[in-house]
Parts: structure tokens; C-alpha cells; sequence
């Protein structure tokens, strides 16, 4: 019968340790090795001190910033209300008449638009009421300095919504040969 050889029992142990000393020198000591024994473990981190210093880029034109409202453009439809899943959309109208759209033709009812407001202690900026807003009432911002120091001042009205429609950047153009419709912010 061939002996088996004995091996050390507490080898992996060993060979795992030595693996963790070795990575936590890097992270502790990058680009120095332990020549200096002062760690630098955040060689390469920035933080801008936000309220004191500006960031040193705006936003990127595509960023997510705030939730923008032309409210000529709302019909009351509350599809954006619906679709939100915090429900943090507030909306409230009224039906009106309006003169007939040709000579001859009868009074139409329209909606208009009373109390729109975003609560964006609640939101979750998924954009799904910018997405199915059919009438482009709703449009993304990249204005991102909102904050409150209360929470109840979150709660933002038609007003402040639409201060921030003028910040509004234009559409991207789509690649050449896009079959698809180009989309213009209405100015």
C-alpha cells in the first residue's frame, strides 16, 4: 500500500492569509509599496465639499435632473398620475367650454389644467411620466440644485415647474438614417 504523503493541515489557511496581507498593502500603500509607512488609501478619491465649492462639471445632457412642465401643453389626461409608481403626481382640472374650432361648429368641452404639483420627497425619477406623456407637457432637466433644508418644501407647484421648462435642452439628433420621427422641444 503506498503512504500517503502529510501535508501540512493549516497550509490554505496560511496561503489565504498571505493573499489578504498582500492586497490590503496595495489598497493601504498603492504606488509606494510599504517604502513609507504613512497610508494613502485615498490616492486617486475626489470630494468637492458641495455647498461650499461648485461642482467642477455640470451635468451631462442627458442627466436626469429635475422634471420640467409646459402647462399649455397638459390636457388634464392623468396619464402621468396613473403611471406613477409613488404616486407623487398631483392633478386636479376642470371642464370648460371653448368656441368651436370651425365657423358653424358647436361649443367643445376642454380640460384645463388647476393644480399640477410633483412631490419629489417621493420620487423616484424612473420617468415614466415624462415617457408617456402624449402631449410633451413633461420633459427632464438637468437643473439638479432643488434642495430643501425641509421636507415639506419638496412638494413643487405648476409654478416652479414651469421656471424649470426654460433649462430644458434640445433633443439629441437621431443617428443618420433614423426612420423615426425627430422630437423638438416646444418652444
Amino acid at each position: 500500500m503506498p503512504r500517503r504523503s502529510r501535508s501540512f493541515p493549516l497550509k490554505g489557511l496560511f496561503v489565504g492569509l498571505k493573499t489578504t496581507a498582500r492586497i490590503f498593502l496595495q489598497t493601504m500603500f498603492p504606488k509606494r509599496g510599504i517604502k513609507t509607512l504613512l497610508p494613502a488609501p485615498t490616492i486617486g478619491a475626489v470630494t468637492v465639499q458641495y455647498p461650499y465649492k461648485s461642482p467642477p462639471e455640470v451635468p451631462v445632457t442627458r442627466a436626469r435632473g429635475v422634471i420640467a412642465l409646459k402647462s399649455e401643453n397638459c390636457t388634464v389626461c392623468m396619464l402621468c398620475a396613473r403611471s406613477c409608481p409613488d404616486w407623487c403626481i398631483y392633478i386636479e382640472g376642470h371642464k370648460t367650454k371653448a368656441p368651436p374650432r370651425r365657423p358653424g361648429g358647436k361649443e367643445r368641452t376642454v380640460s384645463a389644467l388647476d393644480r399640477f404639483e410633483i412631490d419629489y420627497s417621493l420620487c423616484m425619477y424612473c420617468g415614466i411620466c415624462v415617457e408617456v406623456c402624449p402631449f410633451d407637457a413633461l420633459f427632464w432637466s438637468p437643473e439638479f440644485e432643488y434642495s430643501e433644508t425641509r421636507l415639506a418644501d419638496l412638494l413643487h407647484d405648476e409654478e416652479r415647474l414651469n421656471e424649470w421648462f426654460e433649462t430644458v435642452p434640445e433633443f439629441e439628433p437621431y443617428e443618420a438614417g433614423s426612420v423615426a420621427k425627430v422630437r423638438k422641444v416646444p418652444r
